[in-house]
Formats: C-alpha cells, sequence, structure tokens
C-alpha cells in the first residue's frame, strides 16, 4: 500500500490575504475567552437580541414537515408577501415576479457580484463582507472614504465624482442604511439627490435595507421610490425579526434588470438549489401585514433608540467621536482624541487598540479597517446588542403608556451594555494617568 503522497493543492488566488469574516472571528475569539473563565463584554458581534415573533414561530412549528425542493426563487406565497410588504413600507411598485428569496441576503449578494459584470463601489466604512466576496469573484473594488461630517455615508457629489471619471463605465454601488456599522442614515433630500446622480451615470443600485425596518423613528426611505428602474432591494429576517440563524433574505427587482435577476437564479439553481422549506413557510407569517409585527417592531425601535443614545453618550463624555446613532444596533467610535497615549503605549492601529480592549478591558470591538478604514483612525464598531432581549421586552412592557426607555432603564435591564461601557471608560482613564 503507498503512502505519504504527496498531493497537489492549488488555492484560488483570489483568496490571498482574506480570512473567516471579522463579525463570525469576533464572536468565537469572545466565546473563547468566556470559555477560559474570563468575563467578556460582546460588543463586537451583531446579533439581534430579540426573541423571533411568536406567531412567526408557530408558523414555523406549523411547516416543521414540509420537506420538498421549493422553486428556485422561492415559495410563490412569500414572494407575493415580500413584494407587498416593501411596497407598503417602502412605496415600491413591484410584483411577486420581481423578488428572489436565498439563504440569507449575504449569498444572494455574492451571486449578484458574481452574475453581473462591473466595477463594485462601495464606501469606507462598509459592511466587512462586500469587499471580499467581490475580491473572491474577482471583480474590481472602488472604495470611497466618506466624512463623519455625513455621518460616515456617501453624499450625491461624492457619488458624482467617482461616476465622472468614466462616465460609461458599467457600475454597481452598494449603499448600506441604517449603516452597519455606523447606525447612521439618510434623509429624503439626500437619497433624492443620490437617485438623481445615479439616474445620471445608469448605475445599478444595491439598496442593502436590511436593518430598515430598524431605523429608530420608524421613518426609513427607499432610494427604491427615487430610482425604480435601477435599484435592487435587498433584504430578509435577520435583524428586525431576530432571527439570523434561519437565513432567509430576499431581492427585489426592478423589471428593468430582469436579465440580470434570471442570470442570479441560474447561479442560485447551480449552488443553493432553493431555501429551506419550512423556513420559507413561516417567512410568509413575518412580511404579511399584522398589528402584532408592528406593535413588536415599534417595541424593538424604542428599546434599541434608548440604548444607543445611552452608548454614544456616555462614550461621548470621556471624548470618544461618533456619529450619533438613527437605526439598527451599531455605532463607530473613534478614539483619535486618545492618540498621543495610545501610541506611548505602543498602539498604533485600530486592530492593536481593539486588542488591547480585548485583553486589558474585556471589551470586545471590531477595528475599523475591517471596514475598509484607515489602520491609524482608530476607530472601531461597537455593536449595542449585549442583552437578553426577551427580558427586556418584557421589562419595557411594563412601562406606562407613552413611557420612553430612559438612562435609568438601561442602566437596570442592560447590565452587558453598561458594563461594557463603563470598561470602556475606565480603561481610558487608566491609560492617560
Amino acid at each position: 500500500m503507498l503512502t505519504n503522497i504527496s498531493i497537489p493543492t492549488i488555492i484560488n488566488q483570489n483568496l490571498f490575504g482574506l480570512s473567516t469574516s471579522a463579525t463570525v472571528a469576533i464572536n468565537e475569539k469572545s466565546r473563547q475567552l468566556e470559555r477560559l473563565g474570563k468575563k467578556v463584554f460582546k460588543l463586537g458581534f451583531g446579533q439581534s437580541p430579540f426573541p423571533v415573533p411568536d406567531l412567526v414561530v408557530e408558523a414555523l412549528k406549523a411547516h416543521a414537515h414540509e420537506k420538498d425542493y421549493l422553486p428556485v426563487r422561492g415559495l410563490p406565497a412569500l414572494r407575493e408577501a415580500i413584494s407587498q410588504f416593501t411596497n407598503h413600507r417602502k412605496g415600491t411598485f413591484s410584483t411577486a415576479d420581481d423578488v428572489l428569496v436565498g439563504p440569507g441576503s449575504k449569498e444572494l449578494m455574492f451571486l449578484l457580484q458574481l452574475s453581473y459584470y462591473g466595477e463594485i463601489v462601495i464606501p469606507a466604512p462598509s459592511w466587512v463582507s462586500y469587499a471580499p466576496q467581490a475580491q473572491i469573484i474577482g471583480r474590481t473594488v472602488t472604495r470611497y472614504e466618506t466624512q463623519i461630517a455625513n455621518g460616515l455615508l456617501l453624499m450625491p457629489d461624492e457619488l458624482e465624482q467617482i461616476c465622472a471619471v468614466d462616465p460609461e463605465r458599467p457600475r454597481l454601488v452598494i449603499l448600506n442604511y441604517p449603516s452597519n456599522p455606523t447606525g447612521t442614515t439618510y434623509d429624503e433630500t439626500t437619497i433624492k439627490q443620490l437617485a438623481d446622480v445615479a439616474r445620471k451615470y445608469r448605475v445599478i443600485i444595491l439598496s442593502d435595507e436590511i436593518y430598515s425596518e430598524l431605523d429608530h423613528k420608524g421613518e426609513h426611505i427607499s432610494i427604491g421610490r427615487f430610482y425604480p428602474e435601477g435599484t435592487i432591494i435587498s433584504g430578509g429576517l435577520s435583524k428586525w425579526c431576530g432571527a439570523g440563524g434561519w437565513r432567509l433574505g430576499f431581492f427585489v427587482f426592478p423589471k428593468s434588470l430582469k436579465r440580470l435577476q434570471d442570470a442570479m437564479v441560474i447561479c442560485a439553481s447551480e449552488t443553493f438549489t432553493s431555501t429551506s422549506a419550512p423556513i420559507q413557510y413561516a417567512a410568509v407569517e413575518a412580511f404579511l401585514e399584522n398589528p402584532a409585527i408592528d406593535d413588536y417592531l415599534r417595541q424593538v425601535r424604542s428599546i434599541l433608540q434608548a440604548v444607543g443614545g445611552y452608548t454614544n453618550a456616555r462614550l461621548a463624555e470621556v471624548g470618544v467621536t461618533m456619529p450619533a446613532p438613527q437605526g439598527g444596533f451599531y455605532l463607530f467610535p473613534n478614539f483619535s482624541t486618545y492618540r498621543s497615549v495610545l501610541e506611548r503605549r505602543n498602539i498604533f492601529t485600530d486592530r492593536e487598540l481593539c486588542d488591547a480592549l480585548l485583553e486589558e478591558a474585556g471589551v470586545a470591538l471590531l477595528p475599523g479597517s475591517e471596514f475598509g478604514c484607515r489602520p491609524g483612525l482608530y476607530s472601531a464598531r461597537l455593536s449595542y446588542v449585549d442583552f437578553d432581549g426577551e427580558a427586556v421586552l418584557r421589562a419595557y412592557q411594563t412601562l406606562a403608556a407613552g413611557q420612553i426607555p430612559d438612562s435609568g432603564f438601561v442602566e437596570k435591564h442592560c447590565p452587558g451594555i453598561t458594563g461594557g461601557v463603563n470598561a470602556i471608560r475606565s480603561w481610558l482613564a487608566s491609560i492617560r494617568e
């Protein structure tokens, strides 16, 4: 018997320099430290803490027996529900035929970049997986560094500047708002101006609106309203419905991009085939208009607004700067005011900063460079959802009608957040000594 045969292993060179997704990695590292007995404030991983609404859970139980492959494009009833959902909440005019369902919007984004041939434009900072997906596929990526004065969002004049370099170049521009990692969002005027620029240069907009239902005021505005012919709307269950592990996402295409949708369906048929049948049947209940869902969202938004505002205010008190949170559950703190003391401790990058915070203060944050920022900016993403969402919802429901959660509510019911913020403040005070 032959042994010790050397088998050549050839790796796709597009994977060189990539590592496990930063959001996944920080969650695994935090758990590892906890197993070693260390207290960790998990402000790095962005997962909704809230339970999936009861009526959606009951629908999953009722359809647990569903075992057949469903159509590649998705369960017809679900596609119809998603179409109605987006039309009602975003002011669009889609039909079920415009909807493609997948095992998470992340998978659909990968297949979009695979199916579309052109330049990918990504603001910096932006979600950690957009650029690595493009690199894996071999697409050209243009990053544009946004400004804190603009809430770290891509502005219309900046998009104009990008497109004017080569007006005929095919481009896919990815917008995500409310933003991961900054928690900021667009107003109607800016959205209209972005739509005008996109139309002028005939770019495709991928509008990643996975956090749209978590706009803290419930006033999300989709660019699909103003640029319907060129906007693909992306959404799912993971953030607003607390069902990240269910892995269900969707795209809503304009009819003018039917060929692109069909190309993605071909790719889907050769990769994931179809999304889990029980999950799709249950998701119908999530997307149908229902007062119970509206009430759930009202409570979740109010809690997140209180926790985000508290976290922002407490860090701002000690000189940490960031845009105020407007939606989702992220902040993007900048520690540059501590540059001199950080450099005295040989901390010169955001990664070194986050490593020190984790090792010395037990606080897990993600470096801003993972989101496309320059390492020397000392930026990081903070996810303010380290609390028991079910327990906090119950506490919220005991408040008097119309009462808004205040700092006392956060301090009483969100010890992971208050403890993490206090640990950051204490660590910053210690390095100044």
